[in-house]
Protein backbone atom coordinates (compact mmCIF):
# COMPACT_ATOMS: atom_id res chain seq x y z
CA UNK A 1 0.00 0.00 0.00
CA UNK A 2 1.30 3.47 -0.85
CA UNK A 3 1.17 6.13 1.83
CA UNK A 4 1.86 9.86 1.87
CA UNK A 5 3.79 10.40 5.06
CA UNK A 6 5.10 13.17 7.18
CA UNK A 7 7.58 10.50 8.26
CA UNK A 8 8.06 7.16 9.99
CA UNK A 9 8.42 6.08 13.60
CA UNK A 10 11.57 6.69 15.66
CA UNK A 11 14.69 4.69 14.91
CA UNK A 12 17.33 4.29 17.60
CA UNK A 13 20.90 3.12 17.23
CA UNK A 14 24.22 4.10 15.71
CA UNK A 15 22.48 5.05 12.46
CA UNK A 16 19.91 7.25 14.18
CA UNK A 17 18.78 10.05 11.91
CA UNK A 18 18.58 13.65 13.05
CA UNK A 19 14.83 14.15 12.62
CA UNK A 20 12.26 11.47 13.37
CA UNK A 21 9.28 11.53 10.94
CA UNK A 22 5.68 10.92 11.96
CA UNK A 23 3.02 8.83 10.21
CA UNK A 24 -0.21 9.88 8.52
CA UNK A 25 -3.08 7.47 7.72
CA UNK A 26 -2.44 5.27 4.71
CA UNK A 27 -4.27 5.80 1.45
CA UNK A 28 -4.81 3.36 -1.43
CA UNK A 29 -2.74 3.43 -4.58
CA UNK A 30 0.43 1.97 -6.03
CA UNK A 31 3.50 3.02 -7.95
CA UNK A 32 1.49 3.52 -11.14
CA UNK A 33 -0.83 5.92 -9.35
CA UNK A 34 2.18 7.84 -8.05
CA UNK A 35 3.38 8.56 -11.60
CA UNK A 36 0.61 11.13 -12.07
CA UNK A 37 0.38 12.33 -8.47
CA UNK A 38 2.30 15.10 -6.65
CA UNK A 39 3.85 12.43 -4.41
CA UNK A 40 7.34 10.98 -4.68
CA UNK A 41 7.78 7.24 -3.99
CA UNK A 42 10.59 5.55 -2.16
CA UNK A 43 13.07 3.97 -4.57
CA UNK A 44 12.86 0.59 -2.81
CA UNK A 45 9.38 0.26 -1.29
CA UNK A 46 5.81 1.52 -1.67
CA UNK A 47 6.14 4.38 0.81
CA UNK A 48 5.25 7.71 -0.79
CA UNK A 49 5.83 11.30 0.31
CA UNK A 50 4.61 14.68 -0.83
CA UNK A 51 7.09 16.53 -3.02
CA UNK A 52 7.36 19.23 -0.34
CA UNK A 53 8.46 16.52 2.11
CA UNK A 54 11.59 15.62 0.16
CA UNK A 55 13.76 15.55 3.26
CA UNK A 56 11.44 13.06 4.94
CA UNK A 57 11.78 10.72 1.97
CA UNK A 58 15.58 11.02 2.03
CA UNK A 59 15.62 10.19 5.75
CA UNK A 60 13.33 7.23 5.18
CA UNK A 61 15.68 5.82 2.54
CA UNK A 62 18.70 6.32 4.79
CA UNK A 63 17.07 4.69 7.84
CA UNK A 64 15.15 1.89 6.17
CA UNK A 65 17.21 1.15 3.06
CA UNK A 66 20.70 2.56 3.84
CA UNK A 67 20.69 4.64 0.65
CA UNK A 68 22.44 8.03 0.55
CA UNK A 69 21.99 10.33 -2.47
CA UNK A 70 24.91 12.72 -2.88
CA UNK A 71 24.42 16.41 -3.76
CA UNK A 72 20.67 16.01 -3.94
CA UNK A 73 20.23 19.80 -3.89
CA UNK A 74 21.81 19.88 -7.37
CA UNK A 75 19.21 17.51 -8.84
CA UNK A 76 17.05 19.67 -11.10
CA UNK A 77 13.92 17.50 -10.99
CA UNK A 78 13.89 15.43 -7.80
CA UNK A 79 10.71 13.49 -8.58
CA UNK A 80 11.84 12.45 -12.08
CA UNK A 81 15.23 11.48 -10.65
CA UNK A 82 13.65 9.22 -8.01
CA UNK A 83 11.24 7.63 -10.49
CA UNK A 84 14.10 6.85 -12.88
CA UNK A 85 16.17 5.08 -10.24
CA UNK A 86 13.13 3.26 -8.88
CA UNK A 87 12.72 1.66 -12.32
CA UNK A 88 16.45 0.90 -12.67
CA UNK A 89 16.76 -0.68 -9.19
CA UNK A 90 13.79 -2.89 -10.04
CA UNK A 91 15.80 -4.18 -13.02
CA UNK A 92 19.23 -4.61 -11.40
CA UNK A 93 20.59 -4.86 -7.83
CA UNK A 94 21.62 -1.66 -6.08
CA UNK A 95 25.27 -2.80 -5.90
CA UNK A 96 25.48 -2.56 -9.71
CA UNK A 97 25.15 1.21 -9.40
CA UNK A 98 26.14 2.36 -5.91
CA UNK A 99 29.38 2.54 -3.97
CA UNK A 100 29.26 0.71 -0.62
CA UNK A 101 30.28 2.54 2.55
CA UNK A 102 30.82 0.38 5.62
CA UNK A 103 30.40 1.96 9.06
CA UNK A 104 31.74 0.58 12.34
CA UNK A 105 34.20 -1.47 10.28
CA UNK A 106 36.23 -2.40 13.37
CA UNK A 107 33.18 -3.66 15.26
CA UNK A 108 31.88 -7.24 15.15
CA UNK A 109 30.24 -8.20 11.88
CA UNK A 110 26.70 -8.06 13.29
CA UNK A 111 27.24 -4.44 14.42
CA UNK A 112 28.52 -3.23 11.05
CA UNK A 113 26.32 -1.40 8.55
CA UNK A 114 26.64 -1.06 4.79
CA UNK A 115 25.37 2.17 3.23
CA UNK A 116 24.89 2.64 -0.52
CA UNK A 117 26.02 5.92 -2.09
CA UNK A 118 24.31 7.07 -5.28
CA UNK A 119 26.23 9.93 -6.88
CA UNK A 120 27.27 11.42 -10.22
CA UNK A 121 30.56 9.51 -10.20
CA UNK A 122 28.40 6.86 -11.85
CA UNK A 123 28.21 7.88 -15.56
CA UNK A 124 24.54 6.93 -15.80
CA UNK A 125 23.68 9.08 -12.79
CA UNK A 126 25.65 12.05 -14.11
CA UNK A 127 23.99 11.77 -17.52
CA UNK A 128 20.58 11.68 -15.87
CA UNK A 129 21.37 14.77 -13.79
CA UNK A 130 22.63 16.64 -16.84
CA UNK A 131 19.52 15.75 -18.86
CA UNK A 132 17.22 16.89 -16.04
CA UNK A 133 19.19 20.12 -15.72
CA UNK A 134 18.96 20.80 -19.46
CA UNK A 135 15.21 20.14 -19.41
CA UNK A 136 14.74 22.52 -16.50
CA UNK A 137 16.91 25.15 -18.20
CA UNK A 138 14.76 25.03 -21.34
CA UNK A 139 11.60 25.40 -19.27
CA UNK A 140 12.98 28.26 -17.20
CA UNK A 141 14.24 30.15 -20.28
CA UNK A 142 10.81 29.85 -21.84
CA UNK A 143 9.26 31.20 -18.66
CA UNK A 144 11.76 34.07 -18.54
CA UNK A 145 11.08 35.02 -22.16
CA UNK A 146 7.35 35.00 -21.50
CA UNK A 147 7.78 37.35 -18.52
CA UNK A 148 10.07 39.64 -20.53
CA UNK A 149 7.37 40.15 -23.16
CA UNK A 150 4.40 40.19 -20.78
CA UNK A 151 2.54 43.52 -20.77
CA UNK A 152 -0.26 42.38 -18.45
CA UNK A 153 1.86 42.68 -15.28
CA UNK A 154 0.05 44.35 -12.37
CA UNK A 155 1.41 44.92 -8.86
CA UNK A 156 1.76 47.43 -6.02
CA UNK A 157 5.10 48.77 -4.81
CA UNK A 158 6.17 47.16 -1.53
CA UNK A 159 7.35 50.48 -0.09
CA UNK A 160 4.70 52.98 -1.22
CA UNK A 161 1.11 53.03 -2.45
CA UNK A 162 1.98 53.43 -6.12
CA UNK A 163 0.45 50.89 -8.49
CA UNK A 164 2.17 49.61 -11.64
CA UNK A 165 0.84 47.95 -14.78
CA UNK A 166 2.48 46.91 -18.02
CA UNK A 167 5.86 45.22 -17.85
CA UNK A 168 7.50 44.01 -14.62
CA UNK A 169 10.58 46.16 -15.31
CA UNK A 170 8.58 49.31 -14.54
CA UNK A 171 8.00 48.22 -10.94
CA UNK A 172 11.49 46.79 -10.37
CA UNK A 173 13.18 49.91 -11.74
CA UNK A 174 10.90 52.12 -9.61
CA UNK A 175 11.85 50.27 -6.39
CA UNK A 176 15.54 50.49 -7.27
CA UNK A 177 15.41 54.17 -8.19
CA UNK A 178 12.94 55.57 -5.64
CA UNK A 179 13.49 53.26 -2.66
CA UNK A 180 17.07 52.06 -3.19
CA UNK A 181 15.77 48.49 -3.23
CA UNK A 182 17.67 46.63 -5.93
CA UNK A 183 17.09 42.92 -6.51
CA UNK A 184 18.94 42.89 -9.81
CA UNK A 185 18.20 43.51 -13.47
CA UNK A 186 14.67 42.51 -14.51
CA UNK A 187 16.05 40.27 -17.27
CA UNK A 188 18.00 38.25 -14.69
CA UNK A 189 14.85 37.37 -12.73
CA UNK A 190 12.39 34.57 -13.37
CA UNK A 191 9.04 33.74 -11.71
CA UNK A 192 8.77 37.39 -10.78
CA UNK A 193 5.22 37.20 -9.38
CA UNK A 194 6.21 34.48 -6.92
CA UNK A 195 9.41 36.35 -6.01
CA UNK A 196 7.51 39.54 -5.17
CA UNK A 197 4.93 37.53 -3.20
CA UNK A 198 7.70 35.95 -1.08
CA UNK A 199 9.24 39.37 -0.35
CA UNK A 200 5.86 40.94 0.44
CA UNK A 201 5.05 38.06 2.77
CA UNK A 202 8.22 38.69 4.76
CA UNK A 203 7.44 42.40 5.05
CA UNK A 204 3.86 41.60 6.12
CA UNK A 205 5.36 39.43 8.86
CA UNK A 206 7.50 42.42 9.93
CA UNK A 207 10.73 40.70 8.88
CA UNK A 208 13.76 42.56 7.53
CA UNK A 209 14.61 41.26 4.06
CA UNK A 210 18.37 41.43 4.64
CA UNK A 211 19.16 40.49 8.26
CA UNK A 212 15.80 38.66 8.57
CA UNK A 213 15.10 39.92 12.09
CA UNK A 214 11.46 40.34 13.09
CA UNK A 215 10.25 43.69 14.50
CA UNK A 216 7.28 44.72 16.64
CA UNK A 217 5.59 47.02 14.12
CA UNK A 218 5.82 48.26 10.54
CA UNK A 219 7.29 51.68 11.35
CA UNK A 220 10.13 50.14 13.38
CA UNK A 221 10.86 47.77 10.50
CA UNK A 222 10.92 50.62 7.96
CA UNK A 223 13.26 52.72 10.12
CA UNK A 224 15.57 49.76 10.63
CA UNK A 225 15.81 48.95 6.92
CA UNK A 226 16.39 52.60 6.04
CA UNK A 227 18.98 53.39 8.74
CA UNK A 228 20.87 50.11 8.40
CA UNK A 229 20.68 50.22 4.60
CA UNK A 230 18.98 46.83 4.65
CA UNK A 231 16.79 47.52 1.64
CA UNK A 232 18.17 44.49 -0.15
CA UNK A 233 17.80 40.75 0.05
CA UNK A 234 20.07 38.31 1.84
CA UNK A 235 22.13 36.77 -0.97
CA UNK A 236 23.03 33.81 1.26
CA UNK A 237 19.37 32.83 1.63
CA UNK A 238 18.95 29.83 -0.71
CA UNK A 239 15.20 30.50 -0.83
CA UNK A 240 15.87 33.19 -3.45
CA UNK A 241 18.09 31.09 -5.73
CA UNK A 242 15.22 29.79 -7.86
CA UNK A 243 14.29 33.35 -8.88
CA UNK A 244 17.62 34.11 -10.60
CA UNK A 245 18.42 32.71 -14.02
CA UNK A 246 22.13 32.33 -13.20
CA UNK A 247 21.35 29.40 -10.92
CA UNK A 248 20.01 27.36 -13.84
CA UNK A 249 22.83 27.93 -16.34
CA UNK A 250 25.54 25.43 -15.40
CA UNK A 251 25.09 21.91 -14.13
CA UNK A 252 26.13 21.41 -10.52
CA UNK A 253 27.05 25.08 -9.92
CA UNK A 254 25.39 27.75 -7.82
CA UNK A 255 25.49 31.46 -8.62
CA UNK A 256 28.37 31.87 -6.15
CA UNK A 257 30.52 29.34 -8.00
CA UNK A 258 29.70 30.81 -11.41
CA UNK A 259 30.42 34.31 -10.13
CA UNK A 260 33.69 33.28 -8.47
CA UNK A 261 34.89 31.74 -11.74
CA UNK A 262 34.12 35.00 -13.55
CA UNK A 263 35.98 36.94 -10.86
CA UNK A 264 39.03 34.68 -11.16
CA UNK A 265 39.21 35.31 -14.88
CA UNK A 266 39.27 39.05 -14.22
CA UNK A 267 41.88 38.75 -11.49
CA UNK A 268 44.23 36.70 -13.65
CA UNK A 269 45.28 39.91 -15.39
CA UNK A 270 45.56 42.03 -12.26
CA UNK A 271 48.19 42.24 -9.56
CA UNK A 272 47.17 40.67 -6.28
CA UNK A 273 46.23 43.36 -3.81
CA UNK A 274 44.96 42.29 -0.41
CA UNK A 275 45.14 45.71 1.23
CA UNK A 276 41.35 46.11 1.32
CA UNK A 277 40.66 42.56 2.49
CA UNK A 278 38.00 42.38 5.19
CA UNK A 279 37.36 39.10 6.96
CA UNK A 280 33.71 38.22 7.31
CA UNK A 281 32.43 37.46 10.84
CA UNK A 282 32.10 33.83 11.80
CA UNK A 283 28.63 33.84 13.46
CA UNK A 284 29.16 30.33 14.86
CA UNK A 285 26.59 28.85 17.26
CA UNK A 286 27.26 27.39 20.71
CA UNK A 287 27.13 23.60 21.05
CA UNK A 288 24.67 23.81 23.95
CA UNK A 289 22.48 26.90 23.44
CA UNK A 290 21.47 29.46 20.79
CA UNK A 291 24.30 31.90 21.62
CA UNK A 292 26.26 33.11 18.58
CA UNK A 293 29.68 34.74 18.36
CA UNK A 294 31.59 36.46 15.55
CA UNK A 295 34.90 34.80 16.48
CA UNK A 296 35.77 31.30 17.66
CA UNK A 297 37.64 32.78 20.64
CA UNK A 298 34.45 34.47 21.88
CA UNK A 299 32.44 31.30 21.30
CA UNK A 300 34.92 29.11 23.18
CA UNK A 301 34.97 31.63 26.04
CA UNK A 302 31.17 31.59 26.19
CA UNK A 303 31.03 27.77 26.31
CA UNK A 304 33.64 27.71 29.05
CA UNK A 305 32.05 30.38 31.26
CA UNK A 306 28.37 29.58 30.64
CA UNK A 307 28.49 25.79 30.38
CA UNK A 308 31.82 24.63 31.77
CA UNK A 309 32.89 23.13 28.44
CA UNK A 310 36.48 24.04 27.56
CA UNK A 311 36.87 23.05 23.91
CA UNK A 312 40.54 24.16 23.47
CA UNK A 313 41.50 22.27 26.64
CA UNK A 314 39.70 19.12 25.52
CA UNK A 315 41.29 19.40 22.08
CA UNK A 316 44.74 19.71 23.62
CA UNK A 317 44.35 17.00 26.28
CA UNK A 318 43.01 14.44 23.82
CA UNK A 319 45.33 15.46 20.97
CA UNK A 320 42.41 15.85 18.55
CA UNK A 321 43.28 16.44 14.92
CA UNK A 322 40.98 18.29 12.53
CA UNK A 323 38.89 15.27 11.54
CA UNK A 324 38.43 14.14 15.13
CA UNK A 325 37.24 17.63 16.05
CA UNK A 326 34.70 17.48 13.23
CA UNK A 327 33.37 14.14 14.46
CA UNK A 328 33.24 15.37 18.06
CA UNK A 329 31.27 18.51 17.14
CA UNK A 330 28.80 16.54 15.01
CA UNK A 331 28.43 13.93 17.77
CA UNK A 332 27.68 16.54 20.44
CA UNK A 333 25.28 18.40 18.13
CA UNK A 334 23.34 15.18 17.48
CA UNK A 335 23.13 14.15 21.13
CA UNK A 336 21.98 17.64 22.19
CA UNK A 337 19.40 17.65 19.39
CA UNK A 338 17.98 14.40 20.78
CA UNK A 339 17.98 15.88 24.31
CA UNK A 340 20.30 13.11 25.46
CA UNK A 341 23.28 13.42 27.80
CA UNK A 342 26.33 12.20 25.91
CA UNK A 343 27.88 10.80 29.10
CA UNK A 344 25.10 8.94 30.93
CA UNK A 345 22.75 8.62 27.90
CA UNK A 346 19.75 9.81 29.94
CA UNK A 347 17.05 11.51 27.82
CA UNK A 348 15.16 14.66 28.81
CA UNK A 349 12.02 16.49 27.73
CA UNK A 350 13.82 19.64 26.57
CA UNK A 351 17.29 20.97 25.81
CA UNK A 352 17.09 23.36 28.75
CA UNK A 353 16.51 20.53 31.24
CA UNK A 354 19.26 18.49 29.56
CA UNK A 355 21.83 21.29 29.81
CA UNK A 356 20.94 21.91 33.47
CA UNK A 357 21.51 18.21 34.18
CA UNK A 358 24.84 18.14 32.34
CA UNK A 359 26.10 21.28 34.07
CA UNK A 360 25.04 20.14 37.55
CA UNK A 361 26.53 16.65 37.17
CA UNK A 362 29.63 17.98 35.36
CA UNK A 363 28.84 15.53 32.54
CA UNK A 364 29.25 18.39 30.10
CA UNK A 365 32.97 18.79 30.83
CA UNK A 366 34.06 15.22 30.09
CA UNK A 367 33.96 13.22 26.90
CA UNK A 368 32.64 9.65 26.73
CA UNK A 369 34.88 6.87 25.43
CA UNK A 370 36.53 7.77 22.13
CA UNK A 371 34.90 4.80 20.41
CA UNK A 372 31.49 6.38 21.09
CA UNK A 373 32.04 9.48 18.95
CA UNK A 374 35.14 8.77 16.82
CA UNK A 375 33.09 7.01 14.14
CA UNK A 376 32.70 7.54 10.35
CA UNK A 377 29.03 8.56 10.52
CA UNK A 378 29.99 11.72 12.41
CA UNK A 379 31.88 13.01 9.38
CA UNK A 380 28.41 14.05 8.15
CA UNK A 381 27.30 17.42 9.60
CA UNK A 382 24.37 17.33 11.99
CA UNK A 383 23.41 20.79 10.70
CA UNK A 384 24.36 21.64 7.13
CA UNK A 385 24.94 25.33 8.02
CA UNK A 386 27.16 24.64 11.05
CA UNK A 387 29.74 27.44 10.73
CA UNK A 388 31.71 26.11 13.70
CA UNK A 389 32.93 23.23 11.51
CA UNK A 390 34.53 25.74 9.13
CA UNK A 391 36.60 27.28 11.93
CA UNK A 392 38.21 24.06 13.20
CA UNK A 393 41.88 23.47 12.51
CA UNK A 394 44.84 21.48 13.71
CA UNK A 395 46.32 23.53 16.51
CA UNK A 396 50.08 24.00 16.53
CA UNK A 397 50.17 23.59 20.29
CA UNK A 398 48.27 20.28 20.28
CA UNK A 399 50.77 17.59 21.30
CA UNK A 400 49.85 13.96 20.94
CA UNK A 401 51.19 11.13 23.09
CA UNK A 402 53.76 10.24 20.43
CA UNK A 403 55.18 13.76 20.30
CA UNK A 404 57.76 15.40 22.53
CA UNK A 405 57.38 18.95 23.80
CA UNK A 406 61.05 19.72 23.27
CA UNK A 407 61.87 18.80 19.70
CA UNK A 408 64.91 20.74 18.45
CA UNK A 409 64.59 22.35 15.02
CA UNK A 410 67.86 23.05 13.16
CA UNK A 411 67.65 25.21 10.08
CA UNK A 412 69.91 24.63 7.08
CA UNK A 413 71.69 27.39 5.19
CA UNK A 414 70.03 27.71 1.79
CA UNK A 415 72.27 30.45 0.44
CA UNK A 416 73.96 27.89 -1.83
CA UNK A 417 71.51 25.38 -3.26
CA UNK A 418 74.32 23.33 -4.85
CA UNK A 419 76.12 22.97 -1.53
CA UNK A 420 72.82 22.17 0.17
CA UNK A 421 72.14 19.27 -2.21
CA UNK A 422 75.56 17.80 -1.40
CA UNK A 423 75.57 18.33 2.37
CA UNK A 424 71.91 18.27 3.34
CA UNK A 425 70.99 16.08 6.29
CA UNK A 426 67.95 14.94 4.34
CA UNK A 427 70.18 13.95 1.41
CA UNK A 428 72.41 11.90 3.72
CA UNK A 429 69.40 10.12 5.20
CA UNK A 430 68.10 9.40 1.71
CA UNK A 431 71.44 7.84 0.69
CA UNK A 432 71.40 5.60 3.74
CA UNK A 433 67.84 4.53 2.97
CA UNK A 434 68.77 3.67 -0.64
CA UNK A 435 71.74 1.58 0.48
CA UNK A 436 69.57 -0.37 2.92
CA UNK A 437 67.13 -1.18 0.11
CA UNK A 438 69.98 -2.29 -2.19
CA UNK A 439 70.82 -5.09 0.27
CA UNK A 440 67.50 -6.67 -0.54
Amino acid sequence: MAACRGGAGPARGDTECILEPLSLPESPGGVDAVESSPCVPCIFCEECYLLAEQNQLLKHMIIEHKLVIADVKLVADFRSYILYWKRRFAEQPVTDFCSVIRTNSKAPLEEQDNYFLLCDVLPEDRLLREQLQQKRLREILEQQQQERCDTSFHSMCMFCDQEFTGNRSVLLNHMAREHAFNIGLPDNIVNCYEFLAVLQGKLDNLQCLYCEKVFRDKNTLKDHMRKKQHRRINAKNKEYDKFYIINYLEFGKSWEEVQSEDDRELLDNLEEDWSDWEEHPVCAVCLFCEQQADTTEKLYLHMQKSHGFDFPKIKSEHGLNFYQQVKLVNFIRREIHHCRCYNCQEKFQSKEVLISHMEETKHIAFLPARSTWDQPQYYFPTYENDTLLCTLSDSEDVITEDQSEEVPVVSEDISSLKALKQSSVLNQLLCKENKSWEKF
